[in-house]
Order: C-alpha cells, then structure tokens, then sequence
C-alpha cells in the first residue's frame, strides 16, 4: 500500500514538471536555436569578408571595406564621410545580401 502511494506521488510530480518542461523546448527551438544559427552565419561571413565589400556594421553605417588589418582584427571601412576604422565583429552584413532580401518581400 505504501509503495503505491510513492509510485502516484512520483507520477504526480513529474505530470505537473511536463508542462514546464515543454515551455522551455519551444523557448529552445523558437529562440535561442534561431539566434545561435544567426550568430553562426554572422562569424562566418566575418571571417571571409574581402577588401572590396560593400557592407553594414552592426551601427547601420554602410560602407565599402578598403583595408583588413588581420593582426589587430579590425576592418577601415570607406563610407561617404570618409575612413572610419571597425573591429571586424562589428561587420553585420553584407549590403547586397541585405538588398536581394529587401527584394524577395
């Protein structure tokens, strides 16, 4: 009779844990999933950036990359103002992409 009422009460704890369980898969799979991904295709493109490029910084300066220093990581960027020098993580995008999806809406 004991053992019985030990197993319910197991059952009834993990029964009341499912539903907080399932918010934390969706929060998982709609979330943060998603932004790991973004983040993923955003160091990739970092890392094969070319002089030449035309991009956007995380800022929403656009410009046109002139100079990659790879010792000290950072990019000079030519906008309409002038010279600005960037680290490379500040890079956001690159501007055509940015274009063609604007497009396709």
């Amino acid at each position: 009779m004991y053992l019985t009422i030990v197993l319910q009460g197991a059952s009834g704890g993990i029964a009341s844990m499912l539903p907080i369980l399932a918010m934390i898969l969706v929060f998982y799979f709609f979330m943060i999933r998603p932004q790991m991904n973004r983040q993923k295709k955003e160091k990739k493109f970092q890392a094969e950036i070319k002089r030449g490029t035309r991009v956007i910084t995380t800022s929403g300066i656009h410009g046109k990359i002139v100079e990659l220093n790879e010792k000290d990581n950072t990019v000079v960027i030519e906008t309409s103002a002038g010279k600005i020098k960037f680290e490379r993580s500040a890079i956001s995008m690159e501007l055509t992409n940015k274009l063609n999806n604007t497009d396709k809406k």
